[in-house]
């Protein structure tokens, strides 16, 4: 079910055209909507105080269908509605279920036109809530303690039906879920149980309660399998007469019409927030990334630097505190310099150095008594 509002844009649109109208206006306009519903209007200017608007809509059941296509309580309801402006003309125009006439000389004399046109827009909606209306009346009578309680299928859109079971002092809506994405099967199914929880709670006890379970009910056995084929499971509402007293009828009656829409409403606002969080998200690790890889160099660099410092530091501070002896520098340089001189391949030429080694560094000879022969 389509999330439709009680008026219909288009039909109030072509009303308001022919309201506004400075001369009558020669219309025969058939217009579509969702959900199988058509709409005739008529205006001649050979009959410029009338214009004629028939509907065909699918019933919600055949249940309440009688030969002239709609119940009783459903005609009397429609008679209801402006009926100083609205005159219901039988028979109905072969095809449709209902024909109205309406009045715009009276229209235009009166003084809140504009909402006398805006519930005549909402005569599919008042056709579909007096249907379901019905229905729930019958809480309390004494059919509800008779016979067997047969689930009573009611379709709007033939892939959103929901069922209506008669119990004794209530009545129990039952709506099988469907879904086409597996994303919204578990953001519908995390709806269902919190809105189980919080039906169920204390602040909630007059609302009906509600219960999910993702097998039918047992109310539900025998009915055909296309009709409880479903991937989001069962959402049950329990009707009591408290929920369909004068005051809250309508309420009831317009929240379980629209229950199929409000859930593809909640999900697909869920998904559109998930996805938009994802995306801010998204950006922002991608402006983060960059400064982040920036900044650990920056910070590796830094930390080189200090521990450079630091090493630096630690050594002077070393030699500044650690005092050696005398010798021991002395040593150290000598044998430094000892280094050096080794790593130098050519000899040290000294001037006059030759007088010195003949005359001090001469060598003396030593003569042994035993004598050495050549072996040959």
């Amino acid at each position: 079910m389509a999330c439709f509002q009680r008026e219909s844009p288009a039909l109030k649109e072509i009303l308001l055209k022919l309201y506004n109208a400075e001369k009558t206006m020669e219309i025969d306009h058939h217009l579509y909507e969702f959900g199988s519903v058509e709409y005739h209007i008529q205006s001649s200017p050979s009959d410029p105080q009338y214009a004629y608007l028939s509907i065909s809509t699918p019933l919600l059941s055949q249940g309440v269908m009688l030969s002239h296509g709609l119940s009783h309580f459903t005609i009397q309801m429609v008679k209801e509605i402006c009926s100083d402006v609205v005159e219901i003309i039988e028979p109905t125009k072969e095809g449709y279920q209902l024909t109205l006439r309406l009045d715009f000389a009276k229209i235009l004399n009166s003084k809140d036109s504009e909402k006398v046109i805006s519930e005549i827009s909402a005569l599919q909606a008042v056709i579909l809530s007096t249907q379901l209306k019905e229905m729930l009346l019958s809480v309390n009578t004494q059919d509800t303690y008779q016979g067997t309680y047969k689930p009573i299928k009611l379709v709007y859109h033939p892939r959103e039906p929901f069922f209506v079971i008669r119990q004794p002092k209530k009545i129990m809506a039952v709506f099988p879920m469907r879904f086409k994405d597996k994303s919204d099967v578990i953001i519908a199914t995390a709806f269902f149980q919190e809105l189980m929880d919080v039906g169920n709670s204390k602040e909630w006890s007059k609302a009906p309660p509600c219960c999910w379970s993702p097998i039918p009910p047992p109310e539900l056995t025998g009915e055909p399998f296309e009709d409880l084929s479903t991937n989001g499971g069962f959402v049950s509402f329990d009707i009591s007469s408290r929920h369909v007293d004068d005051k809250r009828v309508d309420k009831t009656v317009w929240s379980l019409l629209n229950f199929h829409a409000y859930v593809k409403f909640h999900v697909k606002s869920t998904r559109g927030f998930i996805q938009r969080r994802m995306r801010k998200r998204l950006e922002g690790l991608v402006q983060v990334l960059p400064k982040s890889s920036s900044e650990e160099e920056e910070e590796e660099e830094e930390e080189e630097e200090t521990k450079k410092v630091q090493a630096n530091a630690g050594r002077r501070s070393r030699r500044k505190l650690v005092i050696l002896p005398k010798s021991k520098i002395l040593k150290r340089k000598c044998g430094y310099f000892s280094r050096k001189i080794k790593k130098i391949r050519s000899r040290i030429k000294i001037h006059g150095f030759w007088r010195f080694r003949k005359r001090w560094l001469k060598m003396p000879k030593f003569s042994s008594s035993r004598g050495y022969t050549k072996l040959e």
